[in-house]
């Protein structure tokens, strides 16, 4: 019979791997913002495995959150003494941990009680996973100072209500009463993502005050990070695996592919863990490491879901198996994506590009091309439209980035090949669907988008690539130009 998962539950557990260290001896150290599933599928897995080896104990979690979603997580896993069930899987293979870094959550949805405890001196790092769109961006890649989020944060910055807002305001505090900074670490799937860090902190701080900005540039380390490891989205169907393959009751168990890969900036103000023990990549510079991974592994992602989508295919190995949409990200990550991803110390791109094929072929994981379709008005821009740039910039035509272009503008005219109905994928979602009803006439509205596009719009050969893919894709269906695109 299946126990409920808590701490008095652990000895009972004999089907996975519990905690063989105290954690009643655990002390925050590090205060996670956004805990959903990717942060504990990968950061608090390697966190675990560090408080396995019986160092460190002062580097726990405390976790917090801005979003409604975040009152959820918190119940639930107040209601597990913040233990989870990690489950990593292979075709060959499954195994479950009960992990356990976090000890404590700030009441959700309170941005004081959040600055009230990055004030405190024993929280050194905050980590992020806030998702790409939780980041204000432009087209370029850089912080929006003008969102109505942003805006309002600076002409209140004592009622914060984003991350930044309340990062800000508590690094202030900390300054104010002659306390060392925290480290500011994002551990989300953006390039650059420490600099975009940097930019957002000292952007909201310098719009209300310069002098804090100043010394938020000078005094906190923003490191870039590259992170990495498939993890679908939990349902009841993971519940009930958990239940009964390991006879436990998870109200949230998370379920992850065996790889995992974090490369790490080595730039903190006020100490870090020992992570490299536990295998992160410690080093001078992320940017080959992210390169390679949004251009090769997301930009893969992209390729397969929307040509998945419009075919009702609905889980990822799925979309591997079907010929069409394999060899299509194949041909475009050979021919497109991989000659303008620089080289990687140590790293084989062509060998990469195979791993990522194998992952994305494991028939355990159970992620779903729904996941992979969402948001794409904040993916495209970082994981697709970078390659289209450097292609043209060289003289290329990017024949197959122009179809997916297609076909991402095809999935959010709202229904598939066969009539189905596209429910809402995107924040942006009634917006591009309007776009993309006007763009099966006038192409050209599409990539009229320019916080997404950026000038591409303006590029005669990409604009007519694009429109001639997105009319094949109206008159003969995703498989036929596919096959079309195959066969040139």
């Amino acid at each position: 019979m299946a126990v409920r998962l808590n701490m008095s539950a652990l000895p009972h557990i004999e089907s996975a791997d519990v905690p063989s260290y105290d954690r009643s001896a655990l002390k925050p150290g590090i205060l996670h913002i956004g805990v959903g599933n990717f942060h504990r599928a990968h950061q608090a897995v390697y966190l675990d495995r560090l408080f396995e080896t019986g160092r460190d104990h002062d580097w726990a979690f405390c976790g917090a959150g801005l979003m409604p979603f975040d009152t959820k997580v918190h119940e639930v896993l107040a209601s597990q003494d913040f233990l989870s069930t990690t489950v990593a899987q292979e075709a060959d293979s499954t195994t479950a941990r009960v992990t356990g870094p976090m000890v404590e959550f700030v009441v959700p949805e309170d941005p004081q009680a959040i600055v009230d405890r990055l004030a405190d001196p024993a929280i050194r790092i905050v980590s992020l996973t806030i998702t790409e769109g939780g980041y204000f961006l432009n087209a370029d890649g850089h912080f929006n100072a003008t969102h109505p989020a942003i805006v309002a944060d600076a002409k209140s910055p004592d009622k914060p209500s984003t991350v930044f807002g309340v990062i800000v305001k508590a690094l202030q505090a900390r300054r104010d009463a002659g306390q060392k900074p925290f480290t500011v670490m994002s551990c989300d799937n953006l390039p650059h993502n420490g600099r975009i860090a940097r930019e957002a902190v000292t952007g909201l701080a310098g719009s209300f005050d310069r002098e804090l900005a100043d010394w938020i540039e000078n005094h906190v380390a923003f490191p870039n990070a590259m992170v990495d490891r498939i993890t679908p989205a939990t349902g009841e169907r993971e519940r009930q695996m958990v239940r009964e393959m390991f006879d436990i009751e998870d109200e949230w168990p998370v379920f992850c592919e065996q790889f995992s890969q974090w490369v790490l900036e080595d730039k903190f103000v006020n100490g870090r863990p020992a992570l490299e023990t536990v295998g992160v990549q410690f080093v001078e510079d992320v940017t080959p490491y992210e390169v390679m991974k949004i251009r090769i592994l997301n930009g893969g992602h992209a390729i397969i879901a929307y040509p998945a989508g419009l075919m009702d295919i609905h889980f990822v190995h799925e979309a591997m198996e079907n010929d069409l949409i394999r060899d299509f990200l194949t041909k475009v990550e050979e021919d497109e994506i991989i000659p303008v991803v620089p080289p990687v110390p140590d790293t084989d791109l062509n060998d990469y590009h195979q791993l990522t094929h194998r992952r994305f072929a494991n028939p355990k994981i159970g992620d779903t091309i729904r996941r992979l379709c969402l948001d794409g008005s904040n993916r495209q821009p970082k994981f697709i439209v970078p390659s289209i740039v450097d292609n043209l910039e060289r003289g290329k035509s990017p024949v197959g980035l122009a179809l997916e272009s297609a076909l991402w503008c095809r999935y959010c005219y709202g229904e598939t090949d066969s009539g189905a109905v596209i429910e809402p994928n995107d924040p942006n979602w009634d917006r591009l669907k309007e776009v993309a009803q006007a763009a099966k006439h006038d192409p050209s509205k599409w990539l009229a988008m320019t916080d997404i596009y950026g000038d591409l719009g303006k590029d005669k050969v990409f604009a007519k690539i694009f429109a001639d893919w997105l009319e094949s894709l109206w008159q003969n269906g995703t498989k036929v130009t596919l096959r079309q695109y195959l066969e040139r």
